[in-house]
């Protein structure tokens, strides 16, 4: 070892030390909502595949034809190849969806935020550098969006109206221009940003508002189509209830136009294979059809609180199919996690830097694809821990 990799050794003793040390492991997953590893089938509370269309043979059916059609891979950036046809009906059946002039379809949700937010705060285009207020919780990915455009966020407190408007006050005779940046359904809380009112400060202040609807795409809203209709501008991803892969950004037909030119995620990615732009063609159009299943998700995710408020558990301000409990230290939420696995049940430990210190946690991730039984072991589990262990 180096002197240099002798660094990085050290980083790696120090998070193991704290109980931050992360792992790769292999798994295999037979069906939605099932994880297999080391020869042993758990019930699996920690995927964000919402919907259960993971594993639905009609994304898998037209990620096969898609293939078969127009190839194993896309070869190059859209720019450089062409833009393969597939990929405008996508985009105007996305659009539609979202409610909006125009879509772009991305490669991932954290690059398509790590490169949209640098493009929508460049300097030189909007003549300074603007003022940014940002939820204080938004994800890892926007922050570094951010930092990549070189601005400095004024972060209000999460989810605080009062905060917002405070700081939106103190900074309203500037010209400068101004953003406001959230997420709709906070990934590591499940809880729910207030879209509207968000919406009528940044009217007031006359912000642009962008907001990321990861979480809350082919969830919540009419028909799944998310919460953020009033939003200037909306960042969504496929690898979560679409149970596909991908991201898209919802917009006016000027700001596509804009980003197309500007955004270094799409001029310099090579683009989604067309496998990949079939599973999302496939639950684009199921995902709208599915009401009957959104409603029992959010069932299954409110009994799950009630169950938990009634031992004593803390979820926090979870009011979606993401329902935390929360349990402080790393260590303690790592023992709670290996005590479900125990009993079959997968419930990944979140621990710092994913959330703050001293706010690790078991995040239950419920899917339409958990049955009743598997809903009823994972009470029946924790009912059985003294709450002390979790506390």
């Amino acid at each position: 070892m180096n002197k240099i990799e002798s660094l990085y050794a050290d980083f790696i003793q120090e998070r193991e030390n704290n109980a931050l040390k992360r792992y790769l492991t292999d798994v295999t997953t037979p069906k939605a909502g099932r994880v297999i590893t080391g020869g042993r089938e758990y019930i699996n509370f920690s995927s964000n595949d919402y919907l259960g269309l993971s594993q639905h043979p009609t994304l898998i059916e037209r990620t096969q034809k898609w293939a078969a059609q127009y190839g194993a891979g896309s070869a190059a950036s859209r720019l450089v190849t062409g833009n393969v046809e597939i990929f405008t009906a996508l985009e105007n059946k996305i659009a539609a969806f979202k409610n909006k002039q125009a879509a772009l379809v991305m490669v991932s949700g954290f690059q398509a935020n790590a490169s949209i937010l640098p493009a929508l705060f460049d300097k030189n285009t909007l003549g300074e550098a603007p003022l940014v207020f940002s939820d204080k919780l938004n994800h890892a990915s926007m922050h570094l969006g951010c930092q990549a455009a070189s601005i400095t966020q004024m972060r209000y407190r999460h989810n605080d109206m009062a905060h917002l408007e405070e700081l939106l006050e103190k900074n309203k005779q500037s010209g400068t221009p101004k953003f406001i940046l959230t997420e709709s359904v906070f990934s590591m809380d499940g809880d729910i940003a207030p879209i509207d009112k968000i919406a009528a400060l940044a009217k007031k202040y006359d912000c642009f508002l962008i907001v990321d609807e990861a979480h809350a795409t082919g969830v919540l809203g009419i028909n799944g189509s998310g919460l953020a209709l009033k939003a200037d501008l909306v960042i969504g991803t496929f690898s979560k209830a679409f149970g596909a892969f991908g991201a898209y950004i919802a917009c006016s037909k000027m700001l596509k136009e804009y980003l197309v030119n500007k955004c270094s995620g799409l001029i310099y990615a090579t683009a989604l294979p067309p496998a990949v732009l079939g599973a999302i063609d496939a639950a684009i159009d199921m995902v709208p059809t599915m009401n009957t299943e959104r409603a029992r998700l959010q069932n299954i995710a409110q009994n799950f609180r009630n169950e938990m408020n009634d031992l004593g558990f803390d979820c926090g301000d979870s009011a979606t199919q993401i329902v935390p409990i929360m349990i402080g230290q790393s260590d303690d939420a790592l023992s709670f996690s290996e005590n479900l696995k125990s009993k079959n049940i997968w419930a990944a430990a979140i621990r710092p830097p994913t959330v703050p210190n001293n706010t690790a946690r078991i995040r239950f991730a419920f899917s339409a694809a958990h049955t009743e039984d598997d809903l009823d072991q994972l009470i029946t589990t924790l009912k059985s821990y003294n709450i002390k262990a979790a506390a």
